[in-house]
């Protein structure tokens, strides 16, 4: 798409980057489904009518946390707090935080990564960003880009599928490098739950080590130059996949070894929100992690507060970065939050009340969906993390972009898997009987109310029984 030829400045010259933007990122469709599913806008006469004879959009889409009562009355309260205490609301809204972020803020953090995960960090070593979207964009442009001698420095995703939100990121269009993880039949799912098989997705370590490690001509001769950092998530989004501790030791060995670092995202890990349902993994950080998280998923999307932990020199580089970019970070989450973070209140609130809250709906979704599809050869991933569902249509006779047309069409939103697996070859081999695999995923969100949820998966379930009878 090259814009408009009615608007008088479709024509104008734009930068190479500039022009990536007449068209629109994967996360843009992402974000307006989900402002269309949450915020549907206000009708009047005939639209009015036709709305209402429309079924009704159901949101399984989108990362937008669920509503939980016991977590929005726990942010009430502290509002209530913090406007009664003094002038910190006018000093919240009025006055300009430092471009690392609240040192409060900061301070609060670094003793609650020390006393509950023993990292050894301190307030210089934690910089804020406006929500961890943008600690992606600048850490990847950090890392990643062509290097002082003209060289194209990738950030290599060491396991695709992951977060659709990385694929734009990077102000270099080829900034990616992807490997394919490798599939898991788990055949008998998880015991007690009823329905078809399920998988989960493995690094593929030879892939990974041969890569990074591997520094001679054939890499030299590729055209694919040098890696300048590893980013994975855990959970990862799509597909809820939780890397475990030893797995994940083996890929920040692999990076040190490289000389680059390891961005792990954990956006919807330890300590906070914690949504692991396994039990098996624990926080990780060292001085080459690079780890974001954020206060989202635990409940306040609204507030864009990322948290970036990592070594002085990186963290004084996003300090850098945000004074150019933002002036400094958003004053409202490191408000509301830092006396639930320095008191122990938001990682309670994660353990007690968020994370089963979640699991509880995993399990639920889970069954469900199984259930409807047992006689399709359709597999779920494991449930391990997250809230997600990453369902795989496999031989499925219409692809994942026009499954998610067609959900569409019936008042569903979901997220076509295709669009998760940025920087992978097109021959990638995600092992035998895989071959189209990355077309054939949808992503379901379960994070709202059971009766969405449950409307929504049976609408997709029939679609599914529909397609593939037609086949």
């Amino acid at each position: 798409m090259h814009g408009d030829s009615s608007d008088p400045n479709s024509s104008r010259q734009r930068s190479a980057y500039g022009e990536r933007f007449r068209e629109n990122p994967a996360i843009l469709d992402l974000m307006e489904d989900l402002d269309r599913g949450l915020n549907p806008p206000a009708r009047k006469g005939a639209d009015a009518s036709a709305a209402a004879e429309a079924p009704a959009m159901l949101m399984l889409g989108g990362g937008n946390p669920g509503r939980i009562p016991e977590v929005e009355a726990a942010l009430r309260s502290e509002m209530e707090r913090l406007m009664a205490d003094g002038d910190r609301f006018e000093r919240m809204i009025g006055i300009y935080d430092h471009p690392q972020g609240s040192r409060e803020f900061r301070e609060a953090c670094a003793e609650l990564l020390h006393r509950e995960c023993g990292w050894p960090v301190d307030a210089e070593m934690i910089a804020l960003t406006n929500g961890s979207q943008s600690a992606f964009y600048q850490l990847f442009n950090l890392f990643g880009g062509q290097d002082a001698g003209g060289r194209m420095r990738r950030i290599l995703l060491p396991m695709t599928p992951e977060y659709i939100g990385y694929a734009d990121a990077g102000m270099d269009r080829d900034l990616f490098e992807a490997l394919p993880a490798r599939i898991e039949s788990l055949e008998h799912g998880e015991a007690g739950v009823a329905g078809a098989p399920e998988f989960r997705y493995l690094p593929d370590f030879a892939a990974i080590e041969e890569r990074l490690l591997d520094d001679g001509a054939e890499h030299r001769d590729s055209g694919r130059g040098p890696i300048g950092a590893l980013c994975l998530s855990r959970p990862t989004n799509p597909s809820g996949n939780v890397v475990s501790d030893a797995d994940l030791t083996r890929l920040s060995e692999l990076a040190q070894a490289a000389g680059v670092p390891l961005i792990l995202d954990c956006a919807y890990g330890l300590p906070f929100p914690g949504l692991d349902y396994t039990n098996r993994s624990t926080p990780f950080w060292n001085p080459n992690t690079i780890v974001t998280l954020s206060l989202s998923k635990a409940g306040m999307p609204g507030v864009r507060t990322g948290i970036v932990v990592a070594d002085r020199e990186t963290a004084a580089a996003l300090r850098r970065m945000n004074a150019v970019m933002n002036l400094s970070g958003g004053g409202v989450g490191p408000a509301l939050a830092r006396r639930m973070i320095a008191s122990g209140e938001l990682t309670r609130l994660s353990r007690e009340v968020i994370r089963p809250y979640y699991a509880q709906k995993a399990t639920a979704a889970r069954s469900r969906l199984q259930a409807a599809l047992a006689d399709l050869p359709c597999r779920l991933h494991a449930s391990e993390g997250a809230f997600f569902l990453w369902l795989w249509c496999r031989d499925a006779p219409v692809d994942s972009q026009g499954l998610y047309e067609r959900l569409r069409e019936r008042g569903v939103l979901v997220v076509p898997g295709q669009h998760y697996f940025p920087g992978l070859p097109a021959d990638a081999d995600f092992g035998s009987g895989a071959e189209r695999h990355r077309r054939e995923c949808l992503r379901i969100s379960f994070a709202l109310d059971e009766a969405t949820v449950a409307a929504g998966l049976d609408r997709i379930a029939d679609l599914l029984h529909r397609i593939y009878a037609a086949a």
